[in-house]
């Protein structure tokens, strides 16, 4: 017997466009999700359970149309985590700012400097001693993913530490060698060190499976901000199946998204209404330039997207 959401899914991809999908994802969270207090204060409608299924062959990836998604930024973001830094730097040098926000905060608690947006993320990147204090945001993605801790006995009940777990060097390994497994997983809920992160994993979780020369992934997303959130999730996941396909020789095959907390913040109410009057065009691709020596080695102008005619971005409030 079909589920609901298989149901959903189905429909959504005899419709004609991958991304009617999200925007039916949006209308059912708006119009019948829950009403509930968040962490933030300023509130979601909310469901609870959510899939979408993309096919990735043939350089097709689920990016958003119906207002201009920053690919680049994304991508930017994702080479950063596999690099394992989690110091903001890095990406405010190449004027990426999507995790500026949590810093900037805590930084106005802790001096009760009213500084701006501009003028912190300017000291961040010039000033190195400013941003190992500021920029900080403990043990976020890209820790746990090529660094996660590893401790062992040092006897007298007392533990040293080892060297870190590189899980996503683990997964190409496991996709190249042992493709029948059911382990290629690759994890960021790190419960030990959540209290640490300037927040917890959002797209936690990360399968993947090889059949008839093809790459499938899953995402599972605990928490999904479909306004501002989900176009970023969307294209990073896929990216990533389709890098991890090309260092293995596959083909990307079906990209299998899973939301837990599906929500749309009540302050979103204008970018709601105007992305639901937009219909989705066109067949964006992706096309990457070149095969580096490892997944770690890509750079942002090894990616290329063509026929990408998206409408105007649509502005929201982040809530931090």
């Amino acid at each position: 017997m079909a589920t609901q959401a298989n149901i959903t899914a189905s429909l959504a991809r005899a419709s004609g466009h991958y991304e009617d999908q999200y925007l039916g994802l949006m209308r059912r969270v708006w119009e019948h999700g829950s009403e509930r207090r968040d962490r933030t204060g300023v509130g979601t409608r909310s469901l609870f359970g959510e899939t979408m299924r993309f096919d990735l062959s043939g350089g097709a990836m689920p990016l958003i149309t119906t207002k201009r998604v920053y690919w680049k930024t994304a991508t930017r973001e994702l080479l950063w985590f596999l690099t394992g830094d989690t110091n903001i730097r890095p990406l405010v040098r190449q004027r990426v700012g999507i995790w500026t926000d949590w810093p900037l905060v805590k930084y106005r608690a802790a001096t009760g400097e009213e500084i701006g947006m501009e003028e912190f993320s300017n000291r961040i990147a010039e000033d190195e001693s400013f941003a190992a204090r500021w920029g900080e945001l403990g043990p976020v993605y890209g820790k746990q993913w090529v660094d996660w801790p590893v401790y062992l006995p040092a006897g007298d009940g007392l533990y040293r530490k080892g060297e870190g777990v590189n899980q996503v060097a683990q997964l190409v390994d496991s996709l190249a060698n042992n493709p029948g497994s059911r382990r290629h997983i690759l994890e960021g809920w790190n419960v030990a060190e959540l209290d640490s992160m300037a927040l917890p994993p959002c797209h936690k979780t990360y399968q993947f499976h090889v059949a008839d020369g093809k790459l499938n992934g899953l995402m599972f997303q605990r928490s999904c901000d479909i306004a501002l959130g989900l176009p970023f999730n969307l294209w990073s996941a896929a990216l990533l199946q389709v890098m991890l396909a090309q260092q293995v020789g596959l083909q990307p095959g079906e990209f299998t998204w899973m939301g837990g907390d599906v929500h749309l913040y009540l302050n979103h109410a204008d970018l709601v209404a105007e992305q639901l009057t937009r219909t989705p065009q066109g067949a964006p691709r992706l096309t990457i330039l070149r095969k580096p020596d490892s997944i770690f080695d890509y750079q942002i102008d090894d990616f290329a997207v063509e026929a990408y005619t998206p409408q105007a971005h649509i502005a929201a409030p982040v809530a931090v």
